[in-house]
C-alpha cells in the first residue's frame, strides 16, 4: 500500500457505474478511493466491473460504516466538499500547502448521487465547501464527471506529480504515434 497524496471520498454512492468510473479515475490519477457506506449496490456488482474494467486490482480503497468512522482512521483530515452550495470554484483552494509538502494529503469528497453530501456535515464546514461553476439550467453534473473534472485540476496545481505525461512503455510506448506511418509500412 503506497501512501497517495490525493484521496477521493464517495459518501454513500448509489450508483454502481459512477463508481466503477470513479474507481478507473483514481486508478489514473494515482488516488486513494475512501468508500463509506451503505453503497447502492454491491462492490461485486457486474456494472461496477465492467465501468472499472481490469483496474480494480490496482485500485487503492478502504471501506468505512459511516463518515465519522472515516474522520477517526484518518485522523479527521480537512476536507473539500463539492456540492452545489458551495460559494468558491475549484480555483479559489489553497493548493500551496500540498505543493511544498508532498506527503500532506488532500481529501476531496462527493455526495450520494441523488441527495449529495449531508446538509448537517457540509453546515459545519462551509470554509471547505466549493461548487464546479456551471449554467442555471442544471442542478447539478454527473458525479464520476464531477470526480474526474476536480482530480485533473488538482494534478496540474500539483504539477501532475506521480503521474506520466505521455504514453507508458508497458502499452504501446512515448514514441508510438511518432513511428506510425514507419511501422505501418514495414
Amino acid at each position: 500500500m503506497t501512501n497517495k497524496q490525493v484521496n477521493v471520498i464517495l459518501f454513500q454512492p448509489e450508483i454502481p457505474q459512477n463508481t466503477g468510473n470513479i474507481m478507473r479515475t483514481c486508478v489514473g490519477f494515482n488516488v486513494k478511493l475512501h468508500l463509506i457506506r451503505p453503497y447502492g449496490f454491491k462492490l461485486d456488482d457486474a456494472h461496477l466491473k465492467r465501468a472499472h474494467l481490469d483496474y480494480f486490482d490496482a485500485l487503492e480503497y478502504e471501506e468505512y460504516d459511516n463518515y465519522e468512522e472515516f474522520l477517526e482512521k484518518n485522523n479527521h483530515p480537512e476536507v473539500y466538499y463539492l456540492t452545489r452550495y458551495g460559494h468558491k470554484s475549484p480555483d479559489q483552494l489553497d493548493y500551496s500547502s500540498y505543493v511544498e509538502d508532498p506527503s500532506k494529503k488532500i481529501y476531496f469528497m462527493f455526495g450520494r448521487e441523488s441527495t449529495g453530501i449531508p446538509y448537517d456535515i457540509l453546515s459545519s464546514d462551509l470554509e471547505h465547501c466549493f461548487r464546479i461553476p456551471t449554467t442555471d439550467d442544471i442542478r447539478s453534473l454527473n458525479l464520476s464527471n464531477c470526480v474526474a473534472m476536480i482530480l485533473f485540476y488538482c494534478q496540474t496545481k500539483l504539477s501532475y506529480r506521480g503521474l506520466i505525461k505521455h504514453e507508458p512503455e508497458k502499452f504501446k510506448g512515448e514514441f508510438f504515434l511518432d513511428n506510425y506511418k514507419e511501422n505501418k509500412n514495414k
